[in-house]
């Protein structure tokens, strides 16, 4: 289905989500985005999109190529050091995120393939995998208290 939608489209839908949260009365006014391959891709949009995003880990996710020096959240990225697609965009996307003094740390797990945290696939890296979970759990907890 996800292949069907637009992705813009899907995006907003995203971002709706963001503001319903934010909107509600048990909401600290923090709000965390993790999403992995294409939502990966999500991830670094809505930071990019969403002023008041307060963190974004993105797993394995496309860069956003215009609108880095909108970003305010601070940024967790996680990649798969075989993942030579979408490590491609890796260097462009580090030279605007350190152009524009944005917060941001960034771990390659090596000799692992995109899709390293997904339990379903032979792709699945038991030790990458929980490591970038408990990175992501850290983040999150110094990010979003």
């Amino acid at each position: 289905m996800q292949r069907e939608r637009d992705r813009n489209e899907m995006l907003e839908d995203f971002i709706a989500a963001f503001y319903y949260l934010k909107s509600n009365e048990d909401c600290n006014g923090k709000i965390g985005v993790v999403r992995f391959c294409f939502g990966g891709w999500i991830s670094n949009m809505m930071a990019v999109k969403v002023s008041d995003l307060s963190a974004a880990v993105p797993f394995y996710g496309g860069q956003p190529t215009e609108g880095v020096d909108t970003i305010n959240a601070p940024l967790l990225l996680q990649y798969a050091g075989l993942d030579e697609r979408v490590n491609a965009g890796w260097p462009a996307y580090e030279q605007a995120l350190k152009k524009n003094n944005k917060k941001f740390e960034v771990f390659f797990y090596p000799e692992v393939n995109h899709g390293f945290h997904n339990t379903s696939t032979p792709r699945y890296d038991k030790d990458a995998a929980e490591l970038a979970w408990s990175r992501t759990i850290d983040f999150f907890k110094e990010k979003l208290a």
